[in-house]
């Protein structure tokens, strides 16, 4: 498994965790099978307006600019775009 960013190596290295012995990898099983009472996680329904996915291909240089504003750089991208939108529509056309 490799070490999150937001984590130290240090803080890494002083996890203890030992292995797995036979004895535990025999006895684990599917979540739901160990507790089938446990709903799926299902993602709630969508705030309006409801948004569309796609797939868009972007420069690396971008895709990486947006990164670096950390959570929510997709979200920036679209309010970015949506006034792009404001500002260039033609008269009479409604977004």
């Amino acid at each position: 498994m490799n070490r999150p960013k937001q984590i130290t190596q240090e803080d890494w290295d002083a996890v203890d965790s030992p292995p797995l012995s036979d004895a535990m990898l025999q006895r684990m099983q599917p979540i739901q099978e160990a507790h089938p009472a446990m709903p799926a996680r299902v993602r709630g329904p969508q705030k309006n307006p409801t948004k569309i996915a796609v797939s868009i291909r972007l420069s690396p240089d971008i895709v990486a600019y947006f990164k670096t504003q950390g959570r929510g750089w997709q979200k920036t991208i679209n309010e970015i775009l949506n006034e792009y939108v404001k500002n260039h529509q033609k008269a009479g056309m409604a977004v």
